[in-house]
């Protein structure tokens, strides 16, 4: 297949990039030929006065975007396009040209930004909804974007703009959810339901099954609000046994973390700062399980996938896409997100019985082998793509189909 991904990078690196740099080598891997079509929110930086304030116009329709597609489409002549992000530069008129241009498209669903200014159903410390529920003016009246009221209603009027259109309906002919969690929450919304794909993301290289269970648990990620760091140690105080706990990763809480196990006394919790993937990979088979004690809900855990390469199980929280990729008692333990004194129990009772938490992490290496490698990725790919093209074919051959899609 000729296929176009298109591509907008935030300022600050983060998971989506990873994952289009994935989906484009496995794609090219099989065959496939890959254009690129990205822009970068660095480019923010080097508009002049004048571009800053026409930057709420182009968030709805940005025409250089318009222009470079509709000549890559007419260049390149992909059989499919698919989009991971919009936001900023390029914006969702790209949809429309795509449209004109008679290309079938594909659009994941990285997170909730077509439902949530924000993007995270995630503000003031707990999960918030009142966008979906209220409208998006709440959006405005809480800041909820970078705490800027200007810049949360300008995403607000995007998104109401093309509702108005009916963008997501018709500009796009099937959507990728990366988890279960995903597609109701966008189907809750009003999405069509038959459009919305479940395509979990993937490990890229198999690091292999660790030979036996550790003897520490672990946290990876970033030291941040959202995480659920303070009930992390906040249970690792109330344990009546002393486990080791490795915290790894970087972020904005990562002083004030150390500072409270220093001073609470939690010797037999270390920070080791960020790791490199394989690092991370080897701390994973040393640990006896990894803990996910997410407050946010997100819409997919990929150190949930590494751990479950590795065979290890995990303790996640009840939220999010993590309570469904963890099974409980199967594959891990769940505990009530934000309570500590759950998450204590059960990090007790699973140091307490290592056969059964053994038989978890064998368990979780099965499930990365049916679920999140690169060939079942693939697989799954695949089938979303001619799903699309088959809907786009069918919706343009009845009109009435294309109106009511």
């Amino acid at each position: 297949m000729n296929i176009l991904i298109v591509h907008n990078t935030y300022q600050q690196p983060g998971g989506e990039d990873l994952v289009v740099a994935q989906e484009s080598r496995l794609l090219e891997q099989h065959g496939h030929k890959i254009s690129l079509y990205t822009r970068s929110n660095h480019e923010i930086d080097a508009l002049s006065f004048v571009q800053r304030l026409e930057f709420i116009s182009r968030m709805v329709s940005a025409n250089d975007s318009k222009l470079a597609v509709r000549e890559l489409l007419r260049d390149i002549k992909p059989d499919i396009v698919h989009i991971h992000n919009t936001f900023v530069m390029v914006s969702p008129s790209v949809y429309e040209v795509c449209q004109e241009e008679g290309v079938p498209v594909v659009q994941t669903l990285h997170n909730y930004r077509l439902l949530c200014p924000a993007s995270t159903f995630y503000r003031d410390g707990g999960i918030c909804e009142e966008c979906v529920t209220g409208g998006l003016l709440r959006s405005i009246q809480h800041a909820c974007y970078r705490d800027s009221r200007l810049m949360s209603g300008a995403i607000a009027l995007m998104l109401k703009t093309h509702r108005s259109r009916q963008t997501w309906n018709r500009g796009i002919d099937a959507y990728v959810a990366i988890s279960s969690f995903v597609k109701d929450k966008f189907v809750e919304s009003g999405f069509p339901a038959d459009k919305i794909h479940i395509k979990p993301n993937f490990v890229g290289v198999d690091p292999g099954e660790r030979p036996r269970p550790g003897d520490y648990a672990l946290f990876v990620g970033r030291l941040s609000p959202e995480k659920g760091l303070s009930t992390l140690l906040d249970a690792w105080r109330r344990l009546q046994i002393v486990i080791p706990l490795v915290i790894a990763g970087d972020g904005p809480l990562r002083q004030r973390l150390q500072a409270e196990a220093t001073r609470t006394g939690l010797r037999s919790v270390r920070f080791t700062g960020r790791l490199g993937r394989d690092e991370v990979y080897d701390a994973m088979k040393k640990a006896a399980f990894l803990v996910v004690p997410s407050v946010w809900p997100e819409p997919f855990g990929l150190i949930v996938a590494e751990a479950f390469a590795c065979g290890t199980p995990v303790l996640g929280a009840r939220v999010g896409s993590i309570q469904g990729m963890v099974d409980d008692q199967v594959t891990g333990l769940h505990f009530a997100p934000g309570d500590p004194e759950a998450l204590a129990k059960i990090v007790e009772w699973a140091w307490a019985h290592p056969p059964e938490l053994a038989a978890m992490g064998k368990a979780s290496r099965r499930v990365y082998e049916d679920r999140y490698t690169a060939n079942a990725n693939y697989c799954f790919l695949m089938d979303i793509y001619a799903s699309a093209i088959d809907t786009h074919i069918r919706s343009n051959r009845n009109p009435l189909l294309r109106a009511a899609a």
